[in-house]
């Protein structure tokens, strides 16, 4: 046997092996998955009309009742400021305010807040005017590759008015105050929910505390 004959017979398992495979995999798919077409919506698949109001606009959207937030605002919105990083509410990258409330927008379906204001990082400031805690983060340069820089915004947007409405952290010392202090260490401890891989802490602390009116 010569050697283009020993590649011909080794193709041919080969090829019959992934033949197989495929066979076998196609095998365990539903008819409906089969039957639809390229870019086709599964006919089965049930969807719900919700209608979102982000960032002072209505948005009515038919959707799978399973779509989370976080994809219902970048992959039906187009609205990708709000950045998909461990899809498991662990980095705090997602973070979006629903009434002025923080969440991790990857954790809730979009079909749970029908009806209620969203606002996104797109949503902060006023037309040409920053918000302050993005022009704080911009002079503390309070980012690097900018990928947490979004959610670590509005959860520091959520995480002021939190203090000021005197709700404690785990490290607040006097509960018999109005309002905890906001120092580093209850800073750090409040928005401890978002990771910033390149660790820009400090600078992330100095510009919160800007925007609260307090010495850096």
């Amino acid at each position: 046997m010569n050697e283009s004959d020993r590649f011909q017979i080794e193709v041919t398992r080969r090829t019959v092996v992934e033949t197989g495979t495929t066979a076998l995999l196609l095998a365990g798919l539903p008819r409906t998955a089969l039957a639809a077409g390229p870019g086709e919506a599964d006919p089965s698949t049930p969807s719900a009309t919700v209608e979102l109001t982000i960032n002072g606009h209505s948005h009515v959207l038919s959707l799978d009742p399973r779509t989370t937030l976080l994809d219902a605002l970048r992959e039906h919105l187009a609205l990708t400021g709000s950045k998909k990083g461990c899809d498991h509410g662990q980095c705090g990258a997602c973070t979006v305010l629903i009434d002025g409330r923080r969440i991790n927008s990857c954790l809730t379906l979009a079909v749970m807040h029908d009806g209620q204001s969203i606002t996104t990082i797109e949503g902060l400031a006023e037309g040409e005017s920053l918000h302050p805690l993005q022009t704080a983060f911009i002079e503390h340069d309070g980012f690097q590759c900018g990928y947490c820089t979004s959610g670590q915004i509005c959860s520091a947007v959520g995480m002021l008015a939190e203090s000021r409405l005197g709700m404690p952290s785990y490290v607040t010392d006097d509960l018999t105050q109005p309002a905890a202090e906001l120092g580093d260490a209850e800073i750090r401890e409040r928005m401890s929910g978002n990771i910033c891989r390149c660790a820009a802490y400090p600078n992330i602390v100095a510009a919160i505390k800007q925007a609260a009116g307090l010495a850096t």
